[in-house]
């Protein structure tokens, strides 16, 4: 089959163009970075380098294609998060329509249908096509993002330390914590970019009628339960996942400079998380959890975590 894999080497669209070039397909990924085209072409696919703005350079990318996997990159410089991600799905919805796709694979959120920002899927209704939205859970590489704040480092990291857990904390030297307007005891299906690939090259190949939605997870636990496999990981155990309110952490997105409407729409996505409807949701799906663990995970962020 010929597939267009969009999402440049990310964590998803790495590991899926790897399973699908070892299945034997004609892959060609999108980028908009000339700088991955050797990396890519390394991989045994083809790299079409061009922005998911450009809906002629869509077009012609997809053309003639079997199946497309499209993905809309989160950005955190977009004044208006929900503006941007309405504008790059209806971008791609018209480059699929000219290119007569007949199989799109969407990706989703696990919120998606409880946050009215990121809702973008109800813009592919009307095409002629067979349309599955993946619908994962929290990513593991989420982790990533709070390095610092696991770290404890300087300054207000010593005064989260001494405002979540205490003066004996700061003075013992268990600093840095998690924390969100979802964290402490709340469940969470947490999923690994790897199976989500791998759920995406299983949908690929088929044809369902219609629109379907997958919901797609590796592993379910408290966040606590989360934090305590990480900072056991990098030699912290006492790590916890501190949970903070709305007002709190819309107020510390707007510290770190985030637009206005992206810390709100993030905020309104923990909400959703912290609720428990996103989990109530997954359950109904009953789908089949992937094989990654979070403890296969945190190893290779410890070595992250740990290397200068």
């Amino acid at each position: 089959m010929k597939i267009i894999v969009t999402g440049s080497l990310g964590n998803i669209s790495r590991p899926l163009t790897e399973m699908l070039i070892a299945q034997g397909h004609a892959v060609t990924v999108v980028s908009s970075d000339s700088k991955k085209q050797a990396d890519i072409e390394r991989l045994g696919a083809k790299a079409a380098i061009g922005s998911i703005a450009d809906v002629a350079f869509l077009t012609s990318t997809f053309k003639g294609a079997d199946a497309v996997y499209t993905m809309i990159p989160l950005s955190f410089t977009e004044p208006d998060l929900g503006d941007y991600m309405r504008r790059m799905a209806l971008n791609y919805k018209q480059a699929l329509k000219e290119a007569n796709t007949k199989r799109i694979v969407l990706l989703s959120g696990w919120a998606a249908d409880l946050v009215k920002a990121e809702n973008v899927e109800h813009l592919f209704d009307g095409l002629e096509a067979s349309i599955t939205i993946m619908r994962p859970g929290a990513f593991y590489t989420n982790f990533y993002q709070s390095m610092d704040l696991i770290k404890g480092k300087g300054l207000i990291g010593k005064f989260l330390t001494l405002r979540y857990s205490g003066l004996g904390a700061l003075l013992s030297g268990k600093t840095g914590l998690l924390m969100g307007n979802y964290g402490g005891d709340d469940r969470i299906v947490f999923v690994s970019p790897t199976d989500i690939a791998a759920a995406v090259a299983e949908e690929l190949l088929l044809l369902p009628d219609g629109k379907t939605i997958r919901y797609v997870g590796s592993e379910e636990m408290t966040c606590n339960q989360a934090a305590k496999i990480i900072g056991t990981a990098i030699g912290k155990p006492w790590l916890k996942w501190v949970l903070v309110s709305d007002k709190e952490m819309l107020q510390g997105l707007k510290m770190a400079k985030l637009p206005e409407k992206l810390a709100e729409t993030l905020v309104e996505m923990q909400a959703a998380m912290h609720s428990g409807k996103t989990l109530e949701n997954f359950h109904q799906n009953n789908p089949k959890m992937g094989k990654v663990k979070l403890a296969d995970f945190a190893k290779a962020f410890a070595e992250a975590y740990h290397k200068k």
